[in-house]
């Protein structure tokens, strides 16, 4: 049957769409955009969308889902709940699983536990070194070819200049992107927060800017080198801002993306929460003069993408001293919402957030989405940007629960979430 999603506002910056428009979906591809009020044949679903926008189905481009080897902390499953919770429609899986990504047959196993799951679609990124190991070259060509849409090591960053260039060549001869973690071990070795005033007067070790910025660097050396498509995950300084505003000045293959704790939240969270392993992550969470520097970042477009760095852990990882502690918090079911806090403080547009969130995902992982196009697949995501809702880890659909969040009063959500047609929220 088909389906007529009515009386939304259409929100499609990949057509220069921001008007209100009916989106007619039929055998999992969008059939029409209709302008409103027509009249509607016998034999289509109505759906109501009022007082809502109706944008291309969101895309969280780094997660982790721990799944095979870390089930405990989230399944497949778990996690694409946790994602269609979200308003997400698919998502990209980094390969730090055990064993990790780094064979065909772990990917296909990645891509079997999301079909049975019936929920978003799971996108698998693989290791660029066995075991990610930072040594050598994993089986790209297989990982590839067996649904690979990225590879990267996150969690670990790629040491070897030398490798980190032949990387760089050789999957530009796929096409596909390289996800650095940028970090030099040399200077974060040790360190639980970022490096100042506030870690010197908690007795905590720091990370300092420069421990991202000084790879962020050299990566993008290398990728004006080689010509490689070059990728930075979780940006999150000011001079990570700059130099990839400079390389794209230049002309560069280099995107990038932060996570909503960079441009919400700075390392104050550490003392004002107490040392609650919630606030602490790689990177760490930075200053404020950060912080404004990632918002301005995405505003210019100098940030391509808004992606979660889903990282689930279980009360045994977080429940320990701060310095002890495993970096990372959950962040499918709040992305959404705290992203929308940029649109109703005036830093972005709604156009400007669907392209952060669904358009520029798309485009960078060449995966389907990120439009609304008639005959493009009918992933589309329904927010009601005015719902007001309170975060409450207890109702999270992932099986994490380290959030920073708790609590917080948002503005915003996602009410209906539809992949092929169908609907799944």
């Amino acid at each position: 049957m088909k389906t007529l999603i009515k009386g939304g506002r259409l929100v499609d910056p990949g057509q220069g769409l921001d008007e209100p428009r009916d989106v007619l979906m039929d055998k999992g591809k969008i059939e029409a955009l209709l302008d409103p009020g027509g009249k509607v044949s016998t034999g289509v679903r109505t759906v109501d969308a009022k007082d809502c926008l109706v944008v291309p189905g969101l895309i969280d481009m780094h997660v982790h889902l721990r799944e095979p080897g870390q089930e405990y902390k989230e399944t497949i499953a778990s996690g694409a709940a946790a994602a269609a919770a979200g308003g997400f429609t698919a998502v990209a899986c980094m390969a730090n699983t055990k064993p990790c990504n780094d064979s065909a047959a772990v990917t296909d196993y990645i891509l079997e536990r999301a079909k049975a799951a019936k929920q978003v679609f799971v996108y698998p990124i693989g290791a660029a070194t066995p075991g990610l190991s930072g040594e050598g070259m994993a089986e790209i060509a297989d990982l590839k070819e067996h649904g690979c849409v990225a590879i990267s090591d996150d969690g670990r960053p790629i040491m070897n200049a030398e490798l980190a260039r032949r990387l760089l060549e050789y999957c530009k001869g796929f096409d596909i992107p390289v996800v650095s973690h940028p970090e030099d071990l040399n200077l974060s070795a040790g360190g639980a927060m970022h490096e100042g005033y506030i870690s010197t007067q908690l007795g905590l070790p720091g990370i300092p800017a420069e421990a991202e910025e000084v790879m962020v660097a050299r990566d993008i050396l290398l990728a004006e080198l080689t010509g490689g498509r070059l990728h930075l995950a979780h940006v999150s300084t000011a001079g990570s801002v700059r130099l990839v505003r400079e390389a794209k000045s230049r002309g560069a293959a280099v995107t990038c993306e932060t996570a909503p704790h960079y441009f919400t939240l700075t390392q104050e969270a550490v003392r004002d929460l107490e040392y609650h392993t919630s606030t602490k992550m790689n990177p760490p969470l930075r200053t404020q003069e950060d912080r404004e520097a990632i918002i301005q970042g995405l505003r210019d477009g100098t940030i391509d993408a808004i992606a979660s760095d889903h990282a689930p852990h279980s009360p045994v990882e977080k429940d320990v001293e701060f310095i002890l502690a495993m970096n990372g918090i959950v962040g499918l079911e709040t992305s959404l919402g705290l992203a929308l806090k940029l649109v109703h403080e005036g830093w972005l547009s709604f156009s400007q957030l669907v392209e952060r969130m669904s358009v520029a995902p798309a485009r960078i992982l060449g995966i389907p989405g990120g439009t609304l196009r008639p005959g493009s697949p009918a992933h589309v995501t329904v927010i009601d940007p005015a719902r007001e809702w309170t975060v409450d880890v207890a109702q999270f659909k992932s099986k994490s629960r380290n959030s920073p969040f708790q609590g917080w009063k948002l503005r915003g959500r996602a009410v209906q979430v539809w992949v092929e047609g169908k609907k799944i929220v």
